[in-house]
């Protein structure tokens, strides 16, 4: 009895130790075909957009209104992780915010980026507050800064390129542009056309040219200047605005910009979240949570 017992359990041991060498054959070989992950959650009238690089570095950009943001993440990170590497404020309203100040409590920060600009609301210094009690470290984003996210995928800061803290916080948003293989997005928070005017002196415009554009400021007239889209050549334009916003965005005038250069557009408030699986030279495949 006592040997049948013994065979009993080395025979479950092998099985299960079987089981966890091809779980982790299974993980690894998962993480080195996953690629780029990017997403564009509908959290309603503000921003926030998820990257998961191909060797599993998290960034959230933005928070959205409210705590929207924590009914979209457990769609795009498994419900066990609670771990982000960094976070990023394009802006410091609280369509751009608000989220973070949950995020900041249910989840471990390994840092916060952004620009500068200064925000007098108490919400805004109650998440300094959070930031500086959980001592994250907390980085000024300025051009030419190139966040190496791991596989291959970068996030290159291509503004502000100075001092903004007295600017308006729209014309001093964060612009980026996330790279991976011959894919790229265009980030870029709430800029102005003034501050897109700035970039493209700055920059020569084969660096510029993207296959998505995050439309400027949820789609308003203010942002998406025709010189700029121009130079960035978008095949998508990406747009995050809720469903019947007073403010009437994504605007007409944003909508033609992007039709007289051909662009595709999504925009969360018709299609919900979206999500781009992009290999580094396979085409990116978008799925949305509204058919």
């Amino acid at each position: 009895m006592n040997q049948r017992l013994k065979d009993y359990g080395l025979f479950y041991l092998t099985l299960f130790l079987l089981f966890v060498a091809i779980f982790v054959f299974y993980l690894n070989w998962q993480n080195a075909h996953r690629g780029l992950t990017f997403a564009m959650l509908d959290v309603g009238q503000g921003d926030a957009l998820f990257v998961e690089s191909p060797t599993g570095t998290q960034i959230l950009i933005d928070g959205g209104p409210k705590n929207t943001v924590l009914q979209e993440l457990p769609k795009v990170m498994p419900f066990w992780d609670r771990t982000l590497d960094a976070v990023i404020i394009t802006n410091p309203d609280a369509d751009h915010i608000s989220g973070f100040t949950e995020v900041l409590k249910l989840y471990k920060v390994g840092a916060v980026f952004e620009p500068g600009t200064y925000n007098s609301s108490k919400l805004y210094k109650n998440i300094n507050t959070q930031v500086s009690e959980q001592k994250i470290p907390d980085v000024l984003l300025r051009r030419g800064m190139e966040l190496d996210l791991g596989g291959g995928a970068y996030i290159e800061v291509l503004f502000p390129d100075r001092d903004v803290s007295e600017w308006s916080v729209n014309d001093g948003s964060a612009v980026m542009r996330l790279v991976y293989g011959d894919h790229s997005i265009m980030l870029t928070g709430d800029a102005t056309s003034k501050t897109e005017g700035i970039i493209l002196k700055e920059n020569k415009k084969e660096n510029l040219q993207s296959e998505f554009l995050k439309v400027g400021h949820h789609g308003s007239r203010t942002s998406t200047g025709p010189e700029f889209v121009e130079a960035v050549s978008p095949k998508y334009g990406l747009i995050s605005s809720g469903e019947g916003n007073s403010y009437g965005h994504p605007h007409n005038q944003t909508l033609d910009t992007l039709a007289d250069f051909k662009a595709n557009i999504l925009r969360t408030d018709l299609l919900g979240s979206i999500v781009l699986k992009c290999g580094r030279i396979e085409e990116c495949k978008i799925n949305k949570s509204k058919n």
